[in-house]
C-alpha cells in the first residue's frame, strides 16, 4: 500500500438480499483529497459507504484503514472478521440521530467517540460556525429536516476539523436538504480539511459538490469509473485543532444509551406495566385455586411470570437504534462490540428481582405450612437468572429489529427460544417450595436446573448477537 493511503477495498463482492451489487470491487483513498462518489439512485453508493465503514457483509474481500500511526488496520472481511474504523467522521444518509438527544449533546457525544474532549466554548463555537448555537439546548426531534441535516453534516466534520493529526470523513449525501449558506460552508469547509490533508469520500448527486472533488468515482452497473475533479473552491477559517485522547467506545455508547433512558423512561414504564396487569392477574387465579404441594409448579410459573414478561418485551433501545439510522452509525463507531453493549444496556436488569419478591409477597400465604420457609432465602437465585434471560431477549429483538421487516412475526417466534429457561427456572423455585434448597449438584436440583437455565440463555444471545456479523 503506497504511504499516502489511507482507505484501501480490495476485490469487494456485496450482496443486497439475492441481488449482487459489486463483485470484483476496489478502491483506495489517499491522503489531502475530495473524492466525490456518483451515480444513479439505487446504483450502490450508500451500500459501498456501508461497507467501506464495516457495517455490511462481504460476500468476499478485504476493507484495511489507516491508523493514526500510519498501521493498517483490517476493518472487515469475508471470513466475518471486523474491528471499528480508526477515529473519524461520519455522516449517514439518514442523519444518524436520535431524536431524545439535545443538539449540543449530539455534537459532543460524536467528538467524544471520535477522541475529542471539546469543552463548551468548543461545541458553541462549532454550533455558532453552522448557525446552530440558538439551538443547543433544543432535542433532535424538535428540529426542522433543513437544520437536522446541518447538524448531521457538523457531526460528521468536527471530528476530522478538531484532530490534531489527519483523519477520515465519510459524507453520504451530505447536502440533501442544506440551504444555499449551508451548502457553501459545506464546501468551504471540505476545501479547507483537504488542505489540512484530510481526507473526504462525499456521495452526492449535487454538481456543486462534485465539482469541489479531487477525484470523481461513477457507479456504474457495479463498476466503478474515475475521472479527474475540478477542485474548485475556496478554504475558510474554521476551529483549532484540539489534542487527541483514547477513544472510549463502550463508554460512551453505554453513557448515551442510559442517557437516553433516564431523559425519557419509557423502557421501565413500558416494561412494568405488562408485568403489573399479569400480577393482578394470577393474584385473581390465585384466590380461586387450592394450592397445595401438588401443584406448586403452577405457582412457581405464576410468581415468575411478571418478571418473564419485563424481560422479553421490546426494549426502547431498539426503536432508538432504528430512529434515522442511530444503530447505524453507533454501529459503525463502535463496532461489533456494539451489539453486545446494547443488549446489555436495553436488557431489564432493574425489575426482575424486585418483582419476584413482590409476587412472592403478594400471591403466597407464608403460613402455608407445605412451603418450604427456606423460599424467601433463596427466591433470589431464579430471579437472579431471569438477568441472562433478559440480556437474551433483548438481543433477539435487535437481531429482528435489523431485519427488513422488523414488525414480522419472526420476532414473537424467536422469542418462544426462551420458554424453555423460563420452564427451568419454574422447576428450580417449584422444587425449592416442595424440598427446600440443596447445594448438591444433582439432576433436578435447583443450582443445577438455574444452570441449565442461564446457559441457554448464553446460548441464545450469543446466537443472537454473533451470527449477524456473519
Amino acid at each position: 500500500m503506497a504511504g499516502d493511503c489511507v482507505l484501501k477495498a480490495s476485490n469487494l463482492e456485496v450482496h443486497r438480499g439475492n441481488m449482487k451489487v459489486f463483485d470484483n470491487l476496489s478502491l483506495s483513498l489517499t491522503k489531502g483529497e475530495v473524492v466525490a462518489l456518483v451515480g444513479e439512485n439505487g446504483s450502490g453508493k450508500s451500500t459501498l459507504i456501508e461497507s467501506l465503514c464495516g457495517i455490511t457483509t462481504l460476500k468476499q474481500g478485504t476493507i484495511h484503514w489507516a491508523t493514526e500511526s500510519d498501521v493498517f488496520k483490517l476493518i472487515r472481511d469475508s471470513e466475518g472478521r471486523r474491528n471499528p474504523p480508526p477515529p473519524m467522521g461520519l455522516t449517514l444518509q439518514d442523519s444518524g440521530m436520535c431524536g431524545e438527544e439535545t443538539v449540543s449533546e449530539r455534537l459532543q457525544t460524536a467528538l467524544s467517540v471520535s477522541g475529542l474532549d471539546a469543552n463548551e466554548e468548543v461545541i458553541s463555537e462549532l454550533l455558532a460556525n453552522w448557525n446552530l448555537n440558538h439551538r443547543a439546548n433544543s432535542r433532535i426531534s424538535q428540529l426542522s429536516g433543513g437544520l437536522k441535516r446541518r447538524l448531521s453534516v457538523l457531526c460528521g466534520l468536527a471530528p476530522v476539523a478538531l484532530s490534531d493529526v489527519e483523519r477520515i470523513a465519510i459524507l453520504d449525501e451530505p447536502s440533501e436538504g442544506l440551504d444555499t449558506k449551508s451548502k457553501n460552508l459545506l464546501i468551504n469547509w471540505l476545501i479547507t480539511l483537504v488542505n489540512q490533508n484530510n481526507t473526504i469520500l462525499v456521495s452526492t448527486h449535487d454538481k456543486d459538490i462534485i465539482n469541489c472533488a479531487s477525484r470523481v468515482l461513477e457507479i456504474n452497473n457495479g463498476t466503478l469509473l474515475e475521472e479527474k475533479g475540478k477542485n474548485i473552491g475556496n478554504s475558510c477559517e474554521i476551529p483549532e485543532s484540539i489534542i487527541n485522547k483514547n477513544q472510549e467506545l463502550t463508554t460512551e455508547l453505554i453513557k448515551w444509551a442510559f442517557r437516553m433512558e433516564f431523559r425519557n423512561p419509557i423502557d421501565t414504564v413500558g416494561k412494568a406495566t405488562p408485568a403489573i396487569v399479569a400480577l393482578l392477574l394470577a393474584y385473581a387465579l390465585v384466590g380461586k385455586l387450592e394450592l397445595n404441594a401438588d401443584n406448586n409448579d403452577l405457582l412457581a410459573a405464576l410468581i415468575l411470570t411478571p418478571s418473564f414478561i419485563t424481560c422479553i418485551s421490546s426494549p426502547a433501545i431498539a426503536s432508538r437504534l432504528n430512529e434515522d439510522g442511530s444503530g447505524k452509525w453507533w454501529n459503525t463507531m463502535v463496532g461489533p462490540i456494539s451489539r453486545v453493549v446494547n443488549s446489555i444496556c436495553g436488557a431489564s436488569l432493574l425489575l426482575p428481582i424486585p418483582l419476584t419478591y413482590l409476587s412472592w409477597f403478594i400471591l403466597v400465604d407464608t403460613s402455608n405450612s407445605q412451603i418450604s420457609p427456606e423460599v424467601v432465602v433463596w427466591l433470589w437465585l431464579p430471579a437472579l437468572v431471569m438477568l441472562d434471560v433478559a440480556v437474551a431477549a433483548t438481543g433477539l429483538h435487535l437481531l429482528v429489529s435489523d431485519l427488513r421487516r422488523a414488525n414480522a412475526t419472526t420476532s414473537s417466534l424467536l422469542l418462544v427460544t426462551l420458554a424453555w429457561p423460563f420452564l427451568e427456572l419454574t422447576d428450580a423455585l417449584s422444587t425449592i417450595m416442595t424440598n427446600g434448597m440443596t447445594l448438591e449438584l444433582e439432576l433436578h436440583n435447583p443450582v443445577v436446573t438455574c444452570l441449565i437455565a442461564s446457559m441457554t440463555s448464553a446460548m441464545i444471545w450469543a446466537a443472537a448477537i454473533f451470527i449477524p456479523e456473519y
